[in-house]
């Protein structure tokens, strides 16, 4: 797919001014997530779910180190209890959770980080039907929502569980009960809990996206839009005063109704061929932006309100965000990402201007904390970036020590001043807290 880069140039600064400033209400609420770094919707040390309480991997902790001595930050503990697999950790109070494959069954694994990642329980979802496609180990991170857990296994195998002892409550098949088909590498989706319901994205026909009640499993609705399941993670939006969930599926970004499921809009520009669409879609007041690799890049689409329904108007696209599974992170109105072919790129979010561009931090994931962007390379190293517009600015890199021989692909996460680290059966806690001084 050959899509023309386009400029920044005063008609795309309108064109994104009119879709900010549409209606006051959708101001307000796109105001909402972006002061999400301050607002006291859950405790700042949990991280609950995939990308965090907003799922926009914005870490709301402050009081953290503004640079790493030589070496990096230090080790405060470690364990080897995680099992095979990339998943990224969730984080309540104490425990952490996730998951891992181990003796021929994929389990969901909780540790106790005040006993040094000593475990709690970890409890089976059923035998091991899915090798990843040559990448062994489940994906998704469980998501906490207060006593129950819910996580996605990579043939499909949704389970809901008491999170204080792991004993299952229920469990769906996503291709058995919904019609889905895993893709290639596996379900990799983090399930999205939101007030009485848990969504996932099956793929097929019939229920490309499946709302159940978090209580029972029961489907509550099918989006019919007919794509493939991908590896990408729903998230909640208000756009154009209408509340939605936003999936990006093997063909495309898509918005269903959070009422009733019913397609609202898509944008297929950022989908690669291959269907290998990753990333989370971010989402700014009625804007929505979405990237992949393999050779295409990411737009970004007003989605707006017309008399025929809602419809994504494209205001720019850009290859200079040709993003894998590292992520993005908005900041300020500044996008920043690693794009291909392994390069940390600064973007301006209302025009697509690349601001600035670094090999340093390599093909990398990226989160954000207390002006900060946390950076691991799929190599291995990691690094510690100044989240500023203005330019490139290292302020310490270090190597994990027990790395595994696999790409380091899970997501780094930040709680109560502990850097989690996870490389397969390891998870490694870096102490990141601001000594004051004497």
């Amino acid at each position: 797919m050959h899509l023309p880069r386009l400029r920044a140039n005063r008609q795309i600064t309108y064109r994104f001014r009119r879709a900010i400033y549409r209606s006051a209400l959708t101001s307000i609420v796109g105001a909402l997530v972006a002061i999400a770094l301050t607002a006291d919707w859950a405790p700042a040390h949990d991280w609950p779910t995939w990308r965090g309480p907003q799922r926009n991997n914005l870490c709301r902790e402050a009081g953290l180190l503004d640079e790493w001595p030589e070496g990096g930050p230090p080790l405060k503990w470690h364990t080897n209890l995680c099992g095979v697999g990339y998943s990224a950790p969730s984080v309540v109070g104490n425990t952490v959770y996730l998951m891992g494959n181990g003796n021929g069954k994929e389990w969901v694994i909780a540790l106790n980080r005040a006993q040094g990642g000593t475990q709690r329980w970890a409890s089976a979802t059923g035998p091991i039907r899915h090798q990843g496609g040559g990448y062994p180990g489940p994906r998704s991170t469980p998501t906490i929502d207060g006593d129950r857990l819910y996580a996605l296994g990579l043939a499909g195998v949704l389970v809901c569980m008491n999170a204080e002892d792991g004993k299952v409550i229920w469990y769906k098949d996503l291709v058995r009960d919904f019609g889905g088909k895993a893709p290639t590498w596996g379900y990799a989706e983090s399930v999205l809990v939101d007030s009485r319901f848990v969504l996932c994205t099956p793929g097929g026909r019939e229920n490309t996206v499946v709302c159940l009640n978090k209580e029972t499993g029961e489907k509550v609705w099918g989006a019919a839009v007919g794509d493939g399941a991908a590896y990408s993670s729903l998230i909640k939006a208000e756009l154009s005063k209408v509340s939605q969930y936003v999936a990006f599926t093997a063909k495309g970004v898509v918005g269903v109704s959070a009422k009733d499921g019913r397609p609202l809009w898509r944008y297929n520009a950022p989908a690669n061929k291959e269907g290998v669409n990753v990333a989370t879609p971010i989402w700014y007041k009625d804007t929505i932006f979405a990237a992949s690799n393999y050779r295409v890049g990411g737009g970004l689409v007003w989605v707006r309100y017309t008399p025929r329904g809602q419809q994504a108007q494209q205001l720019y696209f850009t290859r200079d965000m040709q993003n894998h599974h590292g992520g993005m992170v908005l900041v300020k109105e500044f996008l920043y990402g690693a794009s291909n072919p392994g390069m940390l790129n600064c973007l301006n979010y209302r025009t697509g201007k690349l601001m600035w561009s670094d090999r340093q931090p390599g093909k990398c994931s990226v989160l954000y904390a207390d002006g900060h962007l946390y950076c691991r390379d799929e190599n291995g190293p990691i690094s510690l970036v100044q989240a500023n517009p203005k330019g490139f600015f290292l302020k310490g890199r270090f190597n994990q020590p027990h790395r595994s021989q696999t790409k380091a692909w899970p997501h780094l996460v930040i709680s109560e001043g502990e850097l989690l680290v996870r490389d397969q059966n390891v998870l490694l806690a870096y102490d990141i807290r601001e000594r004051q001084s004497q």
